[in-house]
């Protein structure tokens, strides 16, 4: 063991991984939860009010909407009564009653509720509370029964799109709501709307209707359109709410019907295509009345099931060709859609914000389309040749690597092409992730036609709103000329059907997630956070984590992602002064992969549950930190390690220095969340002076040599008193708060 003496001049040297920074961060039980917002956006130039269902709300003081351009103001919280409110009320005025009555006094219950000086809005309550019990298609969920009302004002001159919305408390944030800034007036529903449309909801076209779907609802609006009127109706929905925890199939599956003004169905869409929503396009035969239509697909709905309908002659992209282009290579692209100013963009493709999509809007005196995606690469590019691939004799020769831009252009149609390669090689294709309704197959096949691999479906998870993910992806070995194919699995095709097949090397590489997106801590405290790594072409290397342009007082401890592994926990710590904003951080990754370096960014995230059992990690936009409340104190010891090496079936250690006037033999440890196998030991004291010890075993059965990750703790202080009661000695445990994570690695022996 290493002598006291030898430890001070480590001890003196060491890097403190706790700084100056204290370690208790917010409880994030008692934090807003903001489950949906009604309506979910709003004309760029007006003012008007939104509920946010929620829970945990009553102390939020302020609703933070991203991007600027918006002022909002708390107007009211309101809760249902609770159960427990409803009993404990109601008994107190039948024990009341019964205690006249047994007195020889015959009341009535309305004179038992005056005399107790029961309230009208407490009756309100009640009466609310029963109606509610007695709803039997009412789906409860206590997790957006409070409501609290927020006024919105958007300056005219504030940016078109999606923005983010979180409630704020003194000592706490919500995650995210996706929130709409719009171009075109709004309207919102009116109940009843069930069987025929409330003929006080004007719908001047075009226009954006905002509604919610409550059990078994359907909602109905009329307006009138123009022959030759090329109508549009896009009803978002998982827009707004991407997963349902409780409910299956786990989102809100909007249905639009279109019906003439004789009650005739003209047009239909669903959201079960290759779009998360659905749209609905009609161009209209003569001048009339028509409505619109909305439901959920089997008839479910809560308050949650919210929905915008932009709905009229309004620009939509439907597809793109090519759905790529290469880094440093102007190219003209052809746009897809109804209403659209122009049939053709010229893009000049780069990448944006270190990714390799980026978003395109079409736009034009002010207005604008939807948003589609468009990837970009490095790698040589052709396009498909439309005079006959069809057949393996008469397949188009290419170049490997290279990525080819083709559509499906009817059904049935096949496309094959011809390449020279050895060694592995990945073929995958960008279809339906770029909004293409292509659901591709692809094979590859030998010049004697024998089938060497082939792929319908391959799951992305850079990708957590697809479902269906209907791209394929190959990665096999290759000698020499090869024939690969693709067609449509359902044997469908047309010009929207377009896709970027990629025949390439395998390309090590990773893309990252940091959750929660919404981050609360007291200033200079520490917070545990998730970074989750999507792992491509068999990059299993470390992966170094770093803050980007973080403002002072920002660190991060156990800043890694060890090789081999999906995710792990790490702690951040803020800054030692409280911040009147939430501020944004940029989290990146960095690597080595044969020889070449790669950094990216850690997109921020949250953790959505779908119908109950799966899980998605969903990017949002921005990763929020707040700093609010008290500040907590300085800590009272820091961690002497950068890293640890633990025995494989031994006990390593952990080396704390104490800081002056505080007892080493006070202080207790717990493991965060601890990884399978690893324990700890009651810490050691080291001879007189201010070292500790803390002693971590690992169980040889389920903890092997080469295991890596973080190790979270929990500090905590002892101290001992005479208790009143029993006059007996009797030791407390107050809870000082998290340390920062310290990075291990399992060795090989003991």
């Amino acid at each position: 063991m290493m002598t006291l003496f030898r430890w001070h001049a480590v001890l003196a040297t060491a890097v403190v991984l706790a700084g100056s920074g204290p370690l208790v961060a917010q409880s994030s039980s008692n934090n807003p939860h903001a489950g949906y917002v009604f309506p979910g956006g709003g004309c760029r130039g007006t003012k008007f009010d939104v509920v946010v269902g929620g829970q945990h709300l009553k102390e939020v003081n302020r609703a933070y909407i991203s991007g600027g351009g918006i002022q909002t103001k708390i107007v009211k919280w309101y809760r249902p009564m609770t159960q427990g409110e409803y009993t404990a009320l109601n008994m107190k005025i039948n024990n009341k009653r019964e205690e006249l009555e047994s007195s020889g006094k015959h009341v009535t219950r309305e004179e038992v509720i005056k005399l107790l000086g029961i309230t009208t809005e407490q009756l309100r309550e009640m009466a609310i509370y029963e109606q509610r019990q007695a709803d039997r298609k009412r789906q409860p969920n206590p997790q957006i029964e409070e409501e609290l009302t927020v006024q919105v004002e958007i300056a005219p001159d504030a940016a078109f799109g999606d923005r983010e919305l979180r409630l704020l408390t003194p000592t706490g944030m919500s995650r995210p709501l996706w929130f709409w800034v719009g171009q075109w007036p709004e309207t919102r529903e009116k109940e009843p709307n069930d069987l025929a449309p409330d003929p006080s909801v004007q719908v001047q076209l075009p226009m954006v209707i905002n509604g919610q779907i409550m059990p078994g609802d359907t909602d109905r609006f009329l307006f009138e359109a123009k022959k030759g009127t090329k109508l549009v109706a896009h009803c978002a929905a998982r827009e707004l709410i991407p997963y349902l925890a409780d409910a299956v199939p786990g989102w809100f599956q909007a249905v639009l019907h279109l019906y003439d003004e004789r009650g005739n169905e003209v047009a239909f869409a669903d959201s079960l295509g290759f779009r998360h929503d659905p749209v609905l396009y009609y161009e209209i035969p003569s001048d009339g009345k028509y409505v619109i239509e909305v439901h959920d697909s089997i008839y479910r709905g809560r308050e949650d099931f919210t929905y915008r309908i932009s709905i009229g002659e309004i620009p939509y992209v439907t597809g793109l060709f090519p759905l790529g282009g290469r880094v440093g290579s102007g190219c003209n692209v052809q746009v897809l859609g109804w209403n659209l100013p122009v049939d053709s963009i010229r893009i000049e493709p780069s990448f944006h914000l270190g990714r390799m999509i980026r978003p395109v809007v079409i736009e034009k005196d002010n207005i604008f389309s939807n948003r589609v995606g468009f990837i970009v690469d490095v790698l040589p590019e052709v396009f498909e040749k439309k005079d006959d691939n069809d057949t393996p004799e008469t397949a188009q020769r290419v170049g490997s690597p290279v990525v080819i831009n083709g559509r499906i252009e009817r059904p049935d149609d096949v496309d094959y092409y011809q390449f020279d390669a050895s060694g592995v090689i990945v073929a995958e294709v960008f279809a339906r992730r770029l909004y293409s309704p292509l659901d591709s197959v692809v094979r590859l096949t030998d010049g004697r036609g024998r089938v060497l691999a082939h792929n319908d479906d391959y799951e992305d998870k850079s990708w957590p709103l697809i479902t269906h993910h209907a791209d394929s992806r190959l990665l096999t070995t290759t000698k020499g000329a090869q024939y690969i194919s693709i067609r449509d699995a359902q044997r469908r095709g047309g010009p929207d059907f377009a896709y970027r097949l990629y025949i390439r090397p395998p390309r090590p590489d990773f893309d990252l997630r940091v959750t929660p997106s919404s981050v609360t801590a007291r200033p200079g405290a520490l917070v545990p956070i998730t970074v989750h790594a999507i792992r491509k072409d068999g990059f299993d290397d470390d992966i170094a984590l770093a803050l980007d342009g973080a403002p002072s007082g920002f660190g991060l401890g156990g800043a890694w992602v060890p090789g081999g592994q999906s995710k792990v926990r790490l702690t951040l710590t803020v800054p030692p002064q409280p911040t009147k904003e939430p501020i944004v951080l940029q989290l990146v990754g960095q690597a080595m992969a044969r020889g070449r370096p790669l950094v990216r960014p850690a997109l921020p995230a949250e953790e959505w549950t779908q119908a109950f059992a799966y899980q998605h990690v969903v990017p949002t936009k921005d990763w929020t930190v707040f700093v609010t409340g008290s500040p907590a104190g300085k800590p009272p010891l820091s961690v002497v390690d950068r890293g640890v090496k633990l025995p494989a079936g031994g006990t390593g250690q952990i080396r704390f220095m104490v800081d002056q006037g505080h007892n080493p033999r006070d202080f207790r440890f717990e493991l965060s969340e601890p990884p399978p196998g690893i324990t700890l030991q009651d810490p050691v004291p080291v001879g007189l002076g201010p070292g500790l010890i803390l002693p971590v075993k690992c169980d040889p059965e389920k903890v092997k040599a080469g295991q890596k990750g973080n190790l979270l703790l929990n500090l905590f202080q002892e101290y001992s008193y005479v208790s009143k009661e029993g006059k007996k000695p009797t030791t407390a445990r107050n809870l000082v708060g998290l340390l920062p994570a310290i990075p291990f690695e399992v060795v090989s022996g003991r």
